[in-house]
């Protein structure tokens, strides 16, 4: 359980800055473009190792694997980061950063009913307290974001929950580099083909008053220039290669809730860098919501410390 706090704090740390990097790119590259580059660079980075693993445990992937490489690679690169991305270019990247932390809320009961993931009292609390420190952050009665993007990064982790969960059900077959890797391909190829339709002529005549410029005439490449090439490759090595890989590995050590945790920390996190980077001092009501946050996970963990003792002192 060790090693899964250890991936925890450092998927946690690495997804903190997520939005930053996002951010300073953001009206440079079309989301999904944005999203197609960074998860094809994940991608490639994760490939030379999910062969290994795929030799040595002597995978056969089937058809069947195919299709399920396809479901989690549409749920998380096609809808759950796109709608994450979007929802940057309507509202503030930190107001899209702590409702996407929320995710955990939705992936405790999607892993009740999925996984058969048991639910206790200090889960609940725990899940309680966190929720109270998004209400604290966001401070409803003070912000006035834009509606679009906070109903953007809602859909974004529901989505992201219903992903991490469908993920943890055949994690343990592939491991955390091949199902990551498989996943962020096989989605980035459904992208591609819909990013080509969005040239047709069709999508243009409608685009009038009907469906927003940013899913039309999508670019592969073009826009892509030295001032926002660091931040690309930031985004596809450090954030998608590495991030995911680490949430993974703490979901293989522990459970799909136990590393949801890694969104109870980054909402702390998150501010902390956007001063130091950004320079922007968080409020009053952040910080509240910061030591609520952080309250959360720590009943979450001690939630499953006592747990593993148990199960230690059943086996003695």
């Amino acid at each position: 359980m060790k090693k899964a706090y250890l991936y925890i704090i450092l998927a946690a740390v690495i997804f903190s800055t997520m939005e930053i990097a996002g951010k300073t790119i953001a009206a440079d590259i079309n989301p999904f473009q944005l999203n197609f580059i960074r998860f094809l660079i994940g991608g490639a980075i994760l490939l030379p190792g999910s062969i290994q693993v795929i030799r040595r445990k002597n995978l056969k992937l089937t058809v069947n694997d195919w299709l399920y490489f396809l479901l989690t690679g549409f749920l998380c690169v096609v809808i759950s980061m796109s709608l994450f991305q979007s929802a940057i270019l309507y509202t503030l990247a930190s107001t899209v950063a702590i409702i996407f932390s929320a995710n955990p809320t939705f992936t405790t009961p999607i892993a009740y009913f999925l996984l058969n993931e048991k639910i206790d009292k200090k889960v609940m609390l725990s899940l309680a307290v966190s929720l109270l420190g998004v209400l604290f952050i966001l401070n409803p009665f003070g912000t006035h974001a834009d509606s679009k993007g906070i109903l953007l990064a809602i859909l974004s982790a529901i989505t992201f929950a219903l992903y991490s969960v469908v993920s943890k059900m055949r994690v343990e077959r592939y491991g955390s580099v091949v199902s990551n890797c498989f996943s962020f391909l096989t989605g980035d190829l459904i992208l591609l083909v819909l990013m080509l339709l969005s040239h047709l002529p069709l999508l243009a005549s409608y685009q009038q008053g009907n469906i927003p410029q940013i899913v039309v005439d999508i670019p592969i490449l073009a826009g892509i220039n030295a001032d926002n090439i660091a931040a690309l490759l930031y985004l596809g090595i450090v954030v998608t290669g590495l991030g995911f890989l680490f949430y993974f590995k703490a979901m293989e050590k522990s459970s799909a809730s136990t590393a949801s945790i890694v969104f109870f920390i980054k909402p702390a996190l998150a501010p902390l860098f956007c001063f130091l980077i950004l320079r922007e001092s968080p409020t009053m009501h952040t910080i509240i919501g910061i030591a609520l946050m952080l309250a959360g996970a720590y009943i979450m963990i001690s939630s499953n410390e006592h747990k593993q003792c148990e199960v230690s002192g059943a086996y003695s």
